[in-house]
């Protein structure tokens, strides 16, 4: 019988078909293991341009797929350009999350096996589509993979010993600590300990302690019977038996620095407080983490056997099931063609495991455990460039699956470094795991990576990267008509800003500080979302603000958690305002309901529309003219430019401390110089502003004499964009003209419902906060002035 591979819609299906057949045929070839080694290395190449087939498709849709794509033939995610992949995240798309948890080996495997499939009670599927179903079936996984496992031992890195001394009464603490380290040192040579000492009624010393199984010079010792006999050896030789007789043994040995953090806390736990090697106390778990961490971990050269590999895909909480374990199950097919795996799917709806034991996780997901060596002899490369290619495969599989993914880079949104499993430990498992550092600088990182603190990398080539990156965002800006894309693109862009300029002053740090000190900037822009609500918030119900009310004292909670001490003032200024701001709509909730029962007695009716303000008219006239992408651009520049000064007029009336002066001006340089930019880059509605701002007029000669002469190519499509942007404005006009009364009054209730909020010219530069910030200080001024008066 012959298999057609082509009629297959997917790669498992085929690599499944191209099993059953070797199955089927092995015993007719006359050299079974040289067509064996010849299939298998056919298979590992499939899904990545092996052999040929029908490229039918599912129904013949324009959707349906080659069964045998060729290398040309198949899509690449990483090919993507970087403006479409980011546009589509600013539209809402998901980023694509593939991790690569753990490796292990062979012997791991029943234990990997059992975590996947929560003891049997979940479904796994293998590389070639067969569904294991219960421990038994799991269990004859790891004998089919072992020729596929070097079995290869792990290092013994770290011994957990006793030491029973016995000796006479001790003068203090100390002299009896200088006794024992005397007696560990005589038997362990240079290698690092730690221990605690219990006292025997008798006047005997119990010591327990970890020590470093690999000394300075290289010799390992087994942290056995063996190595327990050698230690007792060299004691029983040196001159501190002359002071006390002790005796050596050990209990176990491990690998790693996870095993010496978990044995080195349990002692902690157990004795209060321990001592190293030099005589050090260790009173809590932390300190016996930065032990481990920090000074031990140089001294292992831990060796552990990578067999297969944990990996993880994950798509966020409400993503259909069904179809992330399509993606899931074609990105396994992919990447690890010629590669046994099996996968199991993780919701919360199917998971047997309860929330506080570290089940149900709101977000659906899938583990894998991938062999590393494939039946054709290649092993599994794990650099970050195959990371990356990792998720843009991932990414792609999603997209045919109809879920929006894409392909991400830390690099493009100033996101901080992820934390690895060494550097914590978890604390939580409810819900979302909580977990604090097993060192300062852990700490420090998985407090930036779970408070969203922007960072930037420093190497020249991810500067480079970076400033693509910065263009790719002001592009999306510029060209895109939807708003809320325009924010998210600018807001972006202006973090990366902020990061490289934090870069270059402070090397010693990536940290990026907002205005406020900001590293509590995400909780700053939700409140401010949440305050911006109330611009909205007209004729409402009681109800309604109450609900408002809450959602503002909700961010303002969460701002003050994570505000530093000295951002402290800052946050209690913000969070006045915002309270004041709240309170005034509270008076306005209040007037328009006595309005509405005054109108109730008199048997009127409240008005429905408001007198239309000039600002709308400018506004729109603005938007005609110039186009809606344009004039938004270039307002968000001028709010920008906006900001600065007044905080400089600020520091000048003594309002703000002299201490920001310099960072306002530079702020205000980068402002106009951004500005500057936009117009030289064909924003005419900046253009036509700095015809009545001296300073943007200077910088816009400078940035075009500082330009080089644009190639014929350049002009050429400046040509083109310019004669885009004046055919939108045509027919903006045309639509202007043809508008009826009636159309007009539409468009004037949307804006008063808040589909689009306008504020006079002045208001249109200034952040939303700021203004709060200027109402207040007109108050203080006026009563000022009251009380002069």
């Amino acid at each position: 019988m012959e298999f057609f591979f082509g009629a297959f819609t997917s790669e498992w299906e085929q690599r499944r078909a191209a099993l059953l057949h070797e199955m089927s045929s092995g015993g007719r070839r006359a050299s079974a293991e040289e067509e064996m080694r010849k299939r298998l290395n056919q298979l590992a190449q499939l899904g990545s341009g092996g052999g040929s087939g029908a490229s039918g498709g599912r129904g013949g849709s324009g959707k349906g797929r080659s069964g045998l794509r060729s290398e040309e033939a198949l899509p690449k995610a990483a090919s993507r350009p970087m403006d479409v992949r980011l546009a589509a995240v600013a539209k809402g798309s998901q980023p694509a999350v593939v991790k690569m948890a753990s490796y292990g080996g062979g012997a791991r495997v029943g234990a990997m096996l059992n975590y996947v499939s929560r003891a049997g009670e979940l479904k796994v599927e293998d590389e070639s589509g067969r569904i294991l179903e219960g421990r038994e079936e799991l269990a004859r996984v790891r004998g089919d993979w072992d020729h596929l496992f070097q079995n290869r031992a792990e290092s013994r890195d770290i011994g957990s010993f006793t030491v029973e001394i016995a000796t006479s009464a001790f003068a203090s603490d100390e002299a009896m600590h200088e006794l024992v380290r005397n007696s560990l040192a005589s038997g362990f040579g240079d290698r690092r300990y730690a221990y605690a000492v219990e006292k025997r009624d008798d006047g005997s010393l119990t010591v327990q302690g970890l020590v470093v199984l690999r000394s300075g010079q290289g010799e390992r010792l087994t942290g056995d019977a063996k190595a327990a006999a050698i230690i007792q050896s060299r004691h029983d030789t040196s001159a501190a038996a002359r002071d006390a007789e002790a005796k050596f043994s050990f209990q176990g040995y491990g690998n790693g620095v996870e095993f010496g953090a978990i044995r080195l806390r349990d002692l902690v736990e157990r004795h209060q407080i321990l001592r190293d090697n030099r005589g050090r106390q260790i009173v809590d778990e932390k300190a016996a983490g930065n032990l481990v961490q920090k000074e031990w971990r140089g001294e292992l050269h831990s060796r552990k056997s990578r067999d297969v590999m944990h990996v993880i895909m994950s798509a966020r909480a409400g993503t259909d099931v069904a179809a992330f374990e399509g993606a899931a199950r074609e990105f396994l097919a992919h990447q690890f063609a010629g590669h046994r795996y099996v996968f199991a799917m993780h919701d919360p709806s199917s998971d047997p495991k309860e929330k506080e034991e570290g089940g149900k996780r709101p977000h659906v997901h899938a583990h894998a455990i991938v062999a590393m060596k494939s039946d054709s002899g290649d092993r599994i490369e794990t650099t970050p460039a195959v990371f990356r290619e990792w998720r843009s495969v991932m990414a792609e599989k999603a997209r045919d699956h109809g879920i929006e993914m894409e392909m991400t880079d830390r690099r493009e949104f100033a996101s901080p470094p992820a934390f690895t499993r060494t550097q914590v430990q978890p604390v939580n498992r409810e819900g979302r795991t909580e977990h604090v550092g097993t060192s300062e600088a852990a700490q420090a990182r998985y407090d930036a990576k779970r408070s969203g603190r922007r960072t930037v990398p420093k190497s020249d080539r991810s500067q480079k990267y970076i400033k693509k990156v910065q263009d790719s965002w002001q592009k999306i800006a510029l060209a895109s008509g939807d708003r809320q894309i325009v924010v998210y693109a600018v807001r972006h862009g202006e973090y990366l800003q902020s990061g490289l300029s934090v870069t270059q002053r402070e090397t010693s740090t990536p940290v990026i500080h907002a205005d406020l000190g900001s590293n509590f900037r995400t909780n700053l822009v939700t409140l401010e979302e949440m305050v911006l609500e109330g611009q909205q918030l007209r004729e409402t119900s009681r109800a309604e603000f109450e609900v408002y009310e809450k959602k503002v004292e909700t961010a303002l909670f969460k701002l003050e958690r994570s505000v530093a001490p000295e951002d402290r003032a800052d946050f209690d200024e913000v969070a006045g305002l915002a309270r004041d701001f709240v309170n005034q709509k509270r008076e306005l909730v209040g007037l328009y309901e006595q309005r509405k029962e005054a109108l109730a007695e008199q048997g009127g009716e409240a008005p429905r529309s408001e007198p239309r303000d000039s600002a709308n008219d400018e506004w729109d006239a603005a938007v005609a003219k110039h186009g809606q992408a344009v004039v938004d651009a270039g307002n968000d520049a001028m709010k920008e430019i906006e900001h600065y000064r007044e905080g400089l007029e600020w520091i000048e009336a003594g309002e703000f401390s002299a201490d920001r002066k310099e960072a306002m001006q530079a702020g205000l340089d980068q402002a106009i110089e951004k500005a500057a930019h936009l117009a030289v880059e064909g924003n005419s509605y900046v253009r036509e502003v700095a015809e009545h701002n001296a300073d943007l007029q200077r910088a816009i000669d400078q940035a075009e004499t500082n330009i080089d002469r644009p190639s014929e190519a350049k002009e050429k499509a400046r040509t083109s964009a310019a004669e885009t942007v004046d055919e939108q404005q045509r027919d903006l006009r045309a639509e202007e003209k043809e508008r009826t009364p009636i159309d007009n009054d539409v468009r004037e209730a949307a804006q008063r419902s808040g589909e689009t909020t306008r504020t006079d010219p002045a208001q249109q530069h200034i952040p939303r906060l700021d203004e709060l910030e200027r109402e207040q200080m007109e108050l203080k001024e006026r009563d000022r002035d009251d009380r002069d008066r």
